[in-house]
């Protein structure tokens, strides 16, 4: 239980929908007692007027008894309905105090988790994939809402039930109390077995839905190359074989299940046949009416339910206790991303990185290793090398998505860690190689970083990108949806609204990441020319594999192995007849080609 420590936060928050739950358990509880003993007053009453009713045979008091008895059954009935709908009132009362504190303490979670992750750096992301986190987010705190809710409420009401019906029955009976209730906690353990196996089937039926669920995504989503490779067939056997563990385990949880009600109902049974034998006895040996034993045979009836529950409730709680820590484990996560000096002054887009080394957290060999070099505001970088020459993780350095393992990487002579992160990104944009776009309008997702951009600026964008043409062509232009991850749109198209996007930020800082590998030649031109006028008053970085992109900066560094090979104009490097001449000539010659 100790990792539910953490809701208790949640728990003082909504501290008033706690206590007005109790309240209300409490008093839905009184009002479920009095009807039983209202039941012994009209058996008592029964026995008694029977008894009058021969004591005045052949008197004309008879029908005055029967009268009386009538009114008195009448009034009786009518205190139970009472009773019984007020219990309904505060029943209803009691959900909607402490059901809703735990719908509550589910949203707060949630927001809480979500907020958390949005936090972490980029290192924690590739350490976890991302169903895991969806499942910690979804799943996890669903498991802890059950806790919050059903599993508490469902307790204060075992305990207050039990303090205040064990306690009456105690006070009317010792001995018939004691043999009523020894059946109940044979049922709670009887219980709490079957439902741990239950939970047990349930858990492996979750999993084996989960792996069917993800093979038929990867199906759906790669159905081309299922075709392409005429493997439909082989798909099928084996979504059937997945289908067929699922089946097994859920026939193997309605097994157990069918044990649930027939072990419950013969325990209530067997309860109810000692309540009626031992209240039998201590009837004819004048202890008790027989009034008391119909009363006594409600509590048992009251008290079934919440001794069946408690198994539940125990099992809930292990569940919440296993999903809170998964969580916790998240939380307790902390992003080492942080300002030193909180900075959020304006950047004019000095770039300078001194013997800057890097290397990934999971423990791969060194990425970046001894890299130095400077940008002047408004000049541009380019930076070229093979692929795995670590140029998109210099890209991550600039935007600070990861801490440098060595050197230091300064904006306007000010170590970059001294600024605040957000505020430095702001002043930023970024066009990553691997493009993402969200499923919706393509002017939403150039107006992505900027929300609040007039239409002007991002039909400029557009225009700047090259795509301007493009989006004029569909009918509904910039509000054409572009579908999950941008599925309508080829591949160039996608690249050119992920430029757009940056553009329309109109940053101080621009790192373009091979953004125009998706793109034909004619396409790239056009949005170089473009660049040319867009880079002007701007600190650019060109990341890129093609030799005509890198032409356009104002210096040009090439990346081999992890450390800078060459370095110098592009007329500097070709004349020195090195690795950025092989890669022009060579590029030159599949263009003629």
């Amino acid at each position: 239980m100790k990792p539910l420590l953490a809701v208790n936060r949640y728990f003082a928050r909504y501290k008033w929908y706690l206590i007005g739950g109790i309240l209300f358990v409490a008093i839905s509880n009184v009002f479920a007692i009095l009807p039983a003993q209202i039941v012994r007053y009209s058996f008592e009453l029964v026995q008694k007027t029977i008894d009058l009713y021969f004591l005045f045979a052949g008197l004309q008091a008879q029908s005055l008894v029967v009268d009386v008895f009538a009114g008195s059954i009448l009034v009786y009935g009518m205190l139970i309905v009472a009773m019984a709908l007020l219990r309904g009132v505060f029943l209803f009362l009691m959900r909607q105090t402490l059901i809703v504190m735990s719908r509550h303490i589910e949203y707060d979670q949630k927001n809480d988790i979500y907020a958390h992750y949005q936090t972490l750096p980029l290192a924690f992301y590739r350490r976890n994939n991302t169903g895991d986190l969806m499942a910690r987010i979804s799943e996890d705190v669903s498991r802890v809402r059950m806790y919050t809710g059903p599993a508490i409420m469902y307790a204060i009401n075992l305990l207050v039930l039990f303090v205040m019906v064990i306690g009456y029955m105690l006070s009317v009976n010792v001995r018939l109390t004691v043999y009523t209730l020894l059946p109940l906690p044979i049922l709670s353990v009887t219980i709490y077995f079957v439902n741990t196996l239950i939970n047990k089937k349930s858990e492996q039926i979750q999993k084996q839905l989960s792996t069917l669920s993800t093979y038929v995504q990867e199906a759906f989503s790669g159905i081309r190359v299922l075709k392409a490779f005429n493997r439909e067939d082989s798909s099928a056997g084996r979504f059937a074989a997945e289908s067929e563990v699922y089946r097994t385990r859920s026939l193997e949880l309605a097994h157990v299940n069918a044990l649930f009600f027939p072990v419950m109902l013969g325990m209530i049974g067997l309860s109810t046949i000692i309540t009626v034998y031992v209240g039998g006895l201590e009837v004819d040996a004048g202890h008790i009416s027989t009034g008391t034993i119909a009363e006594f045979i409600i509590y048992v009836n009251m008290l079934t339910w919440p001794v069946t529950s408690l198994g539940w409730i125990t099992s809930l709680a292990q569940r919440a206790s296993a999903s809170q820590q998964r969580i916790n484990e998240f939380l307790d996560e902390r992003t080492n991303i942080v300002s030193a000096q909180n900075l959020e002054t304006p950047i004019e887009g000095y770039l300078q990185f001194d013997d800057v080394s890097f290397a990934y957290p999971d423990g791969r060999g060194p990425v970046l290793e001894h890299i130095s070099f400077a940008v002047e505001p408004g000049q541009s970088l380019a930076v070229l090398g093979r692929t795995g020459s670590g140029k998109s993780t210099l890209a991550a350095l600039i935007g600070r998505l990861y801490d440098a393992s060595g050197g230091s990487i300064a904006i306007d002579g000010r170590d970059i860690k001294a600024y605040r992160p957000e505020h430095l990104r702001s002043q930023m944009a970024f066009v990553p190689q691997e493009v993402f776009l969200f499923s919706d309008t393509i002017g939403h997702n150039i107006a992505f970083g900027n929300p609040g951009v007039g239409g002007a600026r991002i039909r400029q964008a557009a225009a700047d990108a090259d795509l301007l043409g493009n989006v004029e062509g569909f009918a509904a232009g910039f509000e054409t949806i572009v579908g999950e991850r941008g599925v309508t749109l080829s591949g160039g198209q996608k690249q050119r609204v992920s430029i757009a996007r940056a553009l329309v930020l109109d940053p101080r800082i621009l790192v373009l990441d091979d953004c125009l590998s998706a793109v034909d030649t004619t396409t790239e031109n056009t949005i170089l020319q473009n660049l040319q006028r867009i880079m002007q008053g701007r600190t650019t970085v060109i990341i890129s594999h093609r030799v005509s992109s890198a032409k356009l900066a104002s210096q040009i560094i090439v990346l081999d192995g992890s450390t800078i090979a060459e370095a110098g104009t592009h007329a500097d490097l070709l004349a020195r007849g090195g690795l950025y001449a092989e890669m022009y000539e060579r590029q030159m010659a599949g263009e003629e080609v």
